[in-house]
């Protein structure tokens, strides 16, 4: 099965909370971790580089929509709590 990666941040360990667009994912249904890893069996989108067209028509407000999934990670260190915003989606790798 090909499942989407995103690396967790060194020094996150459980217990922490994943959210995807800004809804909490459920560990082991939703997601699961290995080696410092949340594989996804689902698309994670993420949006490439703003092109010249597209940056050109966005300047005379001609706006174009393109599916941008964001990975969050709630955590806590040193009796701190802490947010990983936007972590990086890798797709699964083509044979």
């Amino acid at each position: 099965m090909e499942r989407w990666r995103v690396e967790l941040p060194r020094g996150v360990e459980p217990p922490f909370e994943v959210f995807v667009n800004g809804v909490l994912q459920r560990a082991g249904e939703d997601y699961e971790v290995a080696d410092g890893v949340l594989l996804f069996d689902r698309p994670l989108a993420q949006e490439g580089r703003l092109g010249f067209w597209r940056w050109f028509w966005g300047a005379w407000g001609i706006g174009t929509y393109r599916a941008h999934h964001t990975v969050d990670v709630r955590y806590e260190r040193g009796g701190r709590k802490l947010v990983a915003h936007a972590l990086r989606a890798q797709p699964p790798e083509r044979p």
